[in-house]
């Protein structure tokens, strides 16, 4: 590939020219140009160029000076732009097209408006109408908002005598608070809007009380930036968004002081008197936490009066930092990927910002997955993206290229609908879906072409004896066994590709005690590993959560075909009696914490970590009794529109792995979510 030179410039000018000060028009296209290329100090003496053809190359971003002063037409098509801020230093721009940069989205519209008071034509199409809503209307509506933000809530905070200590806090907390608060136009826009308030926030700062702004807000906004990619939802027009409601709205109020009386059976009187004060003991010892954010963001039609569509899995992103992806503790993101309803959100925890949304009107999503495919962009190159996995009642599995806004396959993988999916932790591409139709299916979702070409292959099908719930593989070895929560027990499988026989039967059932005896019939509805040995358990008719060892029940197998297997009891958790199936529990295997939702809007938590030492042992006995939650997060008092809403069942909690946040989904269409402080 030809570095730019002198004499390229020369030679690509149209028409060609002796001096590089007398190039009007310049053609840069199709020469595998990246960025680092683009030599600010050669492009410096381009001093009257007006028109400038970068497209179908490989730039992902604008260096800062390259010193254009006289630039009017720019094409950027067919690139790899990832942000656009960078061409406000070509403020006579008059005509932009980046067509075909699948990482710009409607926000980055938007901000080029903005920032280019000259533009007329982006893309091809006349903007003139929209720029004067952009720069003026909705500028204008912002900095009132922002205004008034800072009279209501932060005004009295700063004496009238202040030290730069204390200017400097109460700029972080509003800054960060009017981004929060401030919402303006429809969720697609968020990541713009946020962007606009938080320029408006701090001209206000520096402009109205002379607070002058630091070099560190700058840091922040890029990491802000490059954790919320976008809002734009695939296949999806702007107007066409959901309306999400804070703890902050005006329209809702919550008053985390008053608690809703637990009236469940889980709490019968004198009975358990004793554990309800170590209980509290424990919670005040080891955990606190705050409810951040109450968001209604999967509701039908968007309408705000939604309160019946049921919200049923999330899962965190992982970080793309391929060097820090083995320690859970640094692959904590705060973006998270919720379903239920026809649509799946992805939401920045801290923010409460819903960053993306994707919608199927005839579909209802029961489970999301995440995994990190390595994909070949261009010219060879390798790069890491995260990919979302959404299947629910269609029985398809949808495939979202989170990074490009873009639904790029699906894969029609069941006739029945599918329950839950997760993807191996050793293989990429190989992805579990269990489905109603009582099978559990491999699949090899292959790995897109730039063109987003791909192919899919079952790989193997696991025959099940009833509805498959949940599904977990067994951490030391992922490649061999699966677990399976279904509607009649719980079974595992050999998994293993090295056999010819693509449809397996169940290789073990484990029995688990009744109120008399051991069974195997009955529904668990709750599955997870909270290390590599323990299992959690959680069955609808004792009512209870049980921890077991892997090793010990299935070594107790031997060698043989099918076989039922007495489960191997470590403890057994204190929980809510209530009869309610699907309140499905999670684990925090970093910090060795279970948590399981109930039919009054709390949440179980559990830290187990003082018994896992002694469950490691090959002669740990069972724990006596029932060991207690650590917490009980109970639910808020939530005001929508004056009322409460309905009977709330949590059908689903997961916290990050740092446990830093627990989002908590209900059978109420909100999404909740806690910051432990």
């Amino acid at each position: 590939m030809s570095k730019i030179t002198t004499e390229l410039l020369l030679e690509r000018a149209v028409p060609r020219s002796t001096r590089l000060r007398k190039i009007e028009t310049l053609n840069l296209s199709k020469l595998q140009l990246k960025t680092g290329d683009l030599d600010p100090r050669l492009f410096s003496r381009l001093r009257h160029l007006q028109k400038l053809d970068l497209s179908d190359n490989l730039l992902d971003k604008f260096p800062n000076s390259l010193s254009l002063p006289d630039l009017r037409v720019l094409n950027c098509d067919n690139n790899k732009l990832e942000d656009v801020t960078a061409l406000k230093q070509f403020p006579l721009l008059e005509e932009l097209t980046y067509e075909n940069n699948v990482y710009l989205t409607l926000n980055d519209d938007y901000k080029v408006i903005f920032l280019l008071q000259n533009l007329r034509l982006l893309n091809g199409k006349d903007i003139t109408k929209l720029a004067n809503q952009v720069r003026r209307v909705n500028s204008h509506k912002l900095t009132s908002k922002v205004t008034a933000h800072w009279e209501k809530f932060f005004r009295d905070q700063l004496p009238e005598k202040y030290t730069a200590e204390q200017v400097k806090s109460i700029k972080k907390k509003f800054l960060k608070s009017v981004q929060t608060n401030v919402v303006y136009g429809p969720s697609s826009l968020s990541e713009f809007t946020r962007w606009r308030v938080k320029m408006i926030a701090e001209e206000f700062l520096a402009s109205s009380l002379g607070l002058e702004l630091n070099s560190d807000t700058e840091s922040e906004e890029k990491m802000d930036e490059k954790e919320e990619e976008s809002t734009k939802s695939p296949g999806e027009d702007a107007e066409d968004v959901a309306q999400v409601v804070h703890i902050y709205d005006p329209l809702v109020t919550v008053t985390p002081s008053k608690r809703k009386r637990n009236h469940s059976k889980s709490s019968p009187g004198n009975k358990r008197s004793k554990t309800k004060a170590n209980t509290e003991k424990e919670a005040a010892e080891d955990v606190s936490a705050e409810p951040l954010h109450f968001l209604q963001c999967h509701s039908k039609g968007n309408s705000r009066e939604d309160f019946k569509t049921q919200l049923w899995s999330c899962v965190f992103e992982p970080v793309l930092d391929s060097g820090a992806r083995k320690d859970p503790i640094v692959n904590s993101s705060r973006t998270v990927a919720t379903c239920g309803g026809e649509s799946v959100c992805l939401i920045d925890c801290e923010t409460g910002t819903v960053l993306k949304k994707y919608k199927v009107a005839t579909e209802e999503f029961f489970s999301v997955a995440w995994t990190t495919l390595t994909m070949v962009i261009s010219d060879s190159r390798k790069k890491a993206h995260n990919i979302l996995a959404a299947a629910g009642r269609r029985g398809i599995v949808k495939l979202i290229h989170v990074a490009a806004d873009f639904c790029y396959g699906e894969i029609k993988a069941h006739k029945k609908p599918i329950a839950t999916v997760c993807f191996s932790p050793t293989q990429e591409t190989h992805l579990f879906t269990a489905s109603y139709d009582k099978r559990i299916a491999l699949w090899d979702i292959g790995i897109p072409d730039c063109d987003y070409n791909f192919k899919a292959s079952q790989l193997l099908v696991l025959e099940t004896a009833s509805i498959p719930l949940r599904i977990a593989l067994v951490p030391t070895c992922p490649e061999q066994y699966l677990l399976a929560g279904c509607e009649g027990g719980c079974f595992a499988w050999n998994i293993k590709l090295d056999k010819e026989q693509k449809s397996r039967p169940f290789e073990a059932i484990f029995q688990f005690p009744d109120e008399e005896s051991m069974t195997t019939s009955h529904r668990v509805d709750g599955l997870a590993f909270l290390n590599d040995d323990v299992v959690v358990s959680k069955s609808s008719k004792p009512g209870c959560i049980y921890l077991w060892s892997w090793s010990r029940s299935f070594d107790a197998k031997g060698k043989g075909c099918q076989q039922t297997i007495s489960a191997v009891i470590l403890a057994e958790l204190e929980w809510s009696t209530t009869d309610m199936s699907y309140l499905t529990l999670s684990t925090c295997p970093a910090k060795e914490y279970v948590f399981c939702g109930d039919e009054k809007g709390s949440v179980w938590m559990y830290n187990l970590s003082n018994y896992t030492t002694a469950w490691s042992s090959a002669k740990g006995k069972r724990s006596e009794r029932r060991i207690s939650p650590t917490q009980i997060l109970k639910w808020p008092e939530l005001h929508v529109n004056g009322e409460q809403p309905p009977e709330i069942l949590v059908n689903n909690v997961v916290a990050d792995p740092a446990f830093t946040y627990l989002v908590v989904l209900t059978s109420v269409n909100i999404t909740a979510i806690w910051k432990k402080s």
